[in-house]
């Protein structure tokens, strides 16, 4: 993919999650043109259906919650206290403010983001409920405004599918990680090649759906960085928000949600 066509679609990509963050109400992940004039569920329920539970959505800052993701990467980050912890593509921050609550005050948890709409609305967050072990920074997954070895663990929530770049984005990742440090993603992978025509409706791509890698592409893409126990696990249920988010298509004969858990060697 040239320069030009994956600058077009940061763009795309930039402007519709710009578009979520300044809505009030839930957006849902896979939520393109097609379906975002249709009324949706709250973010509470949305996020509880993704893996959440009550007791998790009822503890960040109002607003920090919009319904996004593909899943629950806290279940299988194994945060400790005192880590530093790395989101990429934060959002409002919902991950970020349950992570500093497991962190704690000595831990330290860095959004990253590229839209300035989501940035904005993060930093109101963990200024209004008080988070200073929180911050968040402007830019791209693909070229990480973090230094190299500095980071415990990476979480990530329906993000990476979006970037036209993804052996960047796992590179910038394998930097920023401290030896021994380690991903807790979820994400949108494909188990069989989208059509042409699927992956070239930026609508599908912008919804989450039409930039998954195959689960052999990412395995590949993250061991061929230097990553270790890489672990990719399918989850067949997911099929039933997916659907949600493109109706009236057949993308889940293509795609569905998955953890996604790899290691940086410790030496």
């Amino acid at each position: 993919m040239d320069t030009v066509k994956q600058d077009e679609i940061r763009q795309a990509v930039r402007q519709q999650y710009a578009q979520v963050a300044n809505r009030d109400e839930a957006a849902g992940c896979g939520c393109g043109p097609s379906c975002c004039d249709a009324p949706t569920p709250s973010a509470s329920s949305l996020s509880q259906a993704l893996g959440y539970t009550a007791v998790e959505v009822g503890m960040v800052p109002s607003g920090a919650n919009m319904g996004l993701g593909c899943g629950n990467p806290q279940t299988i980050a194994a945060l400790k206290v005192g880590e530093t912890v790395l989101d990429l593509g934060s959002g409002g921050g919902f991950d970020c403010f349950l992570a500093a609550r497991q962190v704690g005050e000595t831990g330290q948890v860095i959004g990253v983001d590229m839209t300035p709409e989501m940035i904005s609305k993060a930093r109101g967050n963990a200024q209004q409920a008080g988070y200073t072990q929180v911050e968040f920074r402007l830019g791209e997954i693909e070229s990480l405004p973090v230094a190299d070895a500095t980071v415990d663990v990476i979480l990530s929530n329906c993000v990476i599918n979006l970037s036209p770049d993804k052996r960047r984005v796992f590179a910038e990742a394998y930097r920023v990680l401290k030896p021994g440090g380690r991903l807790a993603i979820s994400d949108v992978v494909a188990l069989a090649e989208l059509p042409a025509e699927l992956q070239a409706d930026m609508a599908l791509y912008t919804g989450c759906m039409a930039g998954a890698s195959l689960v052999s592409v990412v395995e590949s893409m993250l061991r061929a960085q230097g990553f270790i126990e890489i672990q990719i696990s399918p989850k067949g249920d997911s099929k039933t928000f997916i659907q949600d988010w493109a109706p009236g298509t057949q993308i889940t004969d293509y795609v569905v949600s998955a953890t996604i858990e790899a290691r940086k060697p410790a030496t």
